[in-house]
Parts: structure tokens; sequence; C-alpha cells
């Protein structure tokens, strides 16, 4: 079959669709895939980057006197 016999056939189709109707149509189906697509490559790049990080927070000096405090009194000092 070829693509002017295809289009023939399509047409009939196609009036009887609302021309005052406006649609995405494929073009935005496409767009709308790719930037999911792309989003969801980001996504998993950021947690393969963040799982890397290993960051670990300086103490707080407040935390510190605190804790000498507690020390002192015979507590035993959590991790």
């Amino acid at each position: 079959m070829y693509a002017t016999q295809a289009l023939t056939h399509l047409v009939p189709l196609a009036e009887d669709l609302d021309p005052d109707k406006v649609t995405p149509g494929v073009l935005g189906f496409l767009v709308f895939a790719a930037l999911a697509g792309g989003v969801w490559l980001l996504m998993k790049s950021m947690n393969r980057h963040m799982g890397k990080v290993d960051f670990e927070e300086a103490p707080d000096p407040e935390a510190a006197s605190g804790d000498a405090v507690a020390a002192g009194a015979g507590s035993t000092k959590r991790k």
C-alpha cells in the first residue's frame, strides 16, 4: 500500500474532527516524552552522584561544651 493510498483513507476521518479544537498531537507527546526521559536520566545521575558524597559535619561548638559537662557527670558519650 502506498502512502498516498493510506492518506486517502485517512482524509474522511480528518473531516470528522472539529476544526476549532486544538490538540497537542504527536509532536506534543514526543516533546513531553523526551522531557520526561531527560528528567528521569538527570534524577538517576543525581542519585548516583549523591551516593558518592561522603560528608561529615563539623561538630557544633555549643554541643561540644554540653558534652564535656555531661561527660564530667559520668554519662556515656553517643556517636
